[in-house]
């Protein structure tokens, strides 16, 4: 494990402007761990990463924000992972660009279960919650991690379907991890960073930037032995963190969908591109060489969910969704009783929002 005196360099290394992830590598590759930097001529130093650089590595004052981290680290269930800390995450250290410090607030021993990464919209459907919900819920209740990245949407609802399993979930965030973003999810992770784990390779205080996310994303696939997409749309950053498990050689499986939603429409490219089809638990499982990891068979109906509520036209159809659906499921969705659901039915045929098919299902128009 990293030493008290050890953990201030590696702080002074990763907090210097300037001094990025690729950079911080270079230093470390041509002089050992940040002890041995600092302790290097501002010559042999400018060989690496130039002059100015150098410089500002040297003397640089990052006293206050090397206190406040080490202060930040010194609380209950806070960590500071470095690479060379035994807690790190094994699975990063297989990429091609680990971060050289993490932040992390709960379990870090969760870093040595399988962990499966389950990524999708923001936006995302009725149905699209219910399935990540409770495929999260199998997947943890098999022992297996779930990560994600603490968003609204498909991500959210990963986590906490994750939580209602053995509640073992790692969120990884885009901020510092003094900060939750978005604050509407500040209760979830407070629940998460209790059972489960919160990473960030952010220092304190960084906000929620743009550029900040498509790196979160890359610690999600780094951190997992594949990605489980549920809901994306052609445009999604689910597909970015996709591509990035790609090439890093993880498995990629995508949750196929009606072909007239838009939030299908992402499934279905990376199905097209080779992803895994995945209907149940038991296809990730055995893909993964887990199946006998986990205690028993999951199978989890993808497109069952309960919503209580007083229920407006657009919100039916929402519940609804893309496909056929039967009256009685549909109630059920709802929370209402079959007769207060065909009465609202009936007006929205008549408006021309849905049809009535065969066998008692309806769909929207």
């Amino acid at each position: 494990m990293a030493r008290p005196d050890n953990l201030a360099e590696w702080l002074r290394l990763t907090l210097t402007p300037g001094i990025g992830a690729e950079r911080q590598r270079r230093l470390l590759a041509a002089f050992g761990p940040p002890e041995r930097i600092f302790a290097a001529s501002h010559a042999a130093i400018s060989q690496v990463i130039g002059g100015v650089l150098a410089t500002r590595l040297l003397e640089a004052d990052l006293s206050a924000p090397v206190s406040s981290a080490l202060a930040w680290a010194g609380e209950d269930g806070h960590h500071l992972l470095t690479l060379d800390n035994p807690d790190y995450p094994k699975t990063l250290l297989d990429s091609p660009d680990p971060p050289a410090l993490l932040y992390a607030k709960g379990d870090p021993g969760l870093f040595e279960r399988p962990a499966l990464a389950m990524v999708g919209s923001r936006s995302a459907t009725p149905q699209g919650l219910a399935t990540a919900k409770a495929f999260a819920r199998a997947f943890s209740q098999a022992r297996i991690a779930i990560v994600s990245g603490l968003a609204l949407g498909i991500d959210a609802a990963a986590h906490e379907g994750a939580l209602e399993g053995d509640g073992k979930t790692i969120a990884v965030i885009g901020t510092g991890p003094d900060r939750i973003y978005p604050a509407r999810n500040e209760k979830l992770a407070r629940e998460i960073a209790r059972t489960g784990l919160i990473v960030s390779e952010f220092p304190l205080g960084t906000p929620p930037t743009a550029h900040n996310f498509p790196r979160r994303n890359r610690l999600i696939a780094g951190l997992s032995r594949g990605v489980l997409v549920v809901e994306a749309a052609l445009g999604s950053g689910s597909l970015i963190t996709a591509r990035l498990a790609a090439e890093l050689g993880r498995d990629v499986f995508a949750i196929p969908g009606s072909i007239h939603s838009p939030l299908s429409k992402g499934c279905h490219r990376l199905i097209r591109d080779g992803a895994k089809l995945v209907d149940a638990v038991e296809d990730v499982l055995e893909e993964l060489n887990l199946s006998t990891w986990h205690a028993a068979p999951q199978h989890v109906e993808p497109h069952t969910t309960v919503v209580s509520a007083s229920f407006q036209d657009s919100e039916v159809l929402e519940a609804m969704g893309f496909d056929p659906v039967e009256g009685d499921l549909l109630a059920l969705r709802c929370g209402l009783t079959t007769d207060a659901l065909y009465a609202i039915l009936l007006t929205m045929e008549l408006d021309g929002l849905v049809a009535r098919l065969p066998g008692g299902r309806f769909q929207r128009l």
